[in-house]
């Protein structure tokens, strides 16, 4: 029984196992779509079930075409371009965004802090319809409803609240003894950000970047509102095969961006490490 004291009662011990079973649990009804839909993407017929084949691990039953159709076909590869080619550009907005805002909220002088917190954070707690249709009459008042600034800046305000939340836990542990001592040598506030207060932030920056970026390379409802037929991204064009092709193609894509999405949880949890260890918060 590691991890339980021996002189432990027997409703300690069931609780124990009990929350551990849980737990377990909980972890299988999330991750049991998931995987569902891995096998599913090798899929040698064009079904969204498991055939007889399968189940009998037969090699015929399983087939590589749904991402060779992915990787060949031109509407996949144009989503695929536009997604790649607006969730960068919206992460690099909504970072250098929240990251300021949060360095400035963090300061004790601002007045109003929790009302300016509150409102920054919104797009975390609207409906994201309502969010989508407040942004299509804007943008289509202003003349970027339908282009490719317009998806960009509306992913931007949708990942900036990421970044802001991330970037708070982050100077929560920040010692600002370091921003006066650099301030009594002489330096500049830019220059002091740039060699004392971003080196010591960065892990948090870059966590948000990555949730930032995730929001809006994943985000469909903000782009059939705001944005066009040029505009269409990988989510945007998996919705289109759900609701009018029916294509199992979509089966090696999801595949493809939990793949993409494991990978960046994984740097995540390196970050968060390592944030941790300079904070002093966890061992080296």
């Amino acid at each position: 029984m590691s991890g339980l004291q021996p002189y432990s009662s027997p409703a300690q011990v069931a609780w124990y196992y009990g929350f551990r079973l849980i737990c377990a649990l909980i972890f299988i009804f999330l991750i049991l779509p998931i995987l569902v839909i891995i096998p599913l993407s090798f899929n040698a017929s064009d079904f969204f079930t498991f055939t007889k084949e399968m189940l009998a691990l037969d090699p015929d039953g399983y087939s590589l075409k749904h991402y060779n159709d992915f990787f060949t076909n031109s509407d996949w590869q144009t989503a695929l371009a536009n997604s790649v080619r607006i969730a960068p550009m919206a992460t690099l907005l909504s970072t250098a965004l929240g990251t300021l805002a949060a360095i400035g909220l963090s300061q004790s002088h601002v007045p109003f802090r929790g009302a300016i917190m509150a409102a920054l954070i919104s797009p975390m707690i609207v409906p994201l319809i309502i969010s989508a249709a407040g942004m299509y009459f804007f943008y289509s008042r202003i003349g970027l409803q339908g282009t490719y600034w317009g998806v960009v800046l509306a992913h931007a305000a949708l990942g900036t609240p990421f970044v802001i939340i991330t970037v708070t836990a982050t100077l929560v542990g920040f010692d600002r003894s370091l921003v006066r001592a650099a301030a009594s040598l002489g330096a500049n506030p830019v220059r002091t950000f740039v060699k004392v207060q971003m080196p010591l932030i960065l892990p948090g920056v870059i966590s948000g970047g990555l949730f930032a970026f995730v929001t809006s390379f994943d985000e469909v409802v903000v782009v059939l509102f705001v944005g066009s037929a040029s505009q269409k991204t990988l989510p945007w064009q998996m919705f289109t095969g759900l609701r009018e092709q029916i294509s199992p193609t979509i089966l090696a894509v999801a595949t493809v961006m939990v793949t993409v999405s494991i990978l960046l949880l994984t740097t995540l949890e390196i970050l968060r490490r390592r944030s941790e260890r300079i904070r002093g918060l966890s061992p080296g």
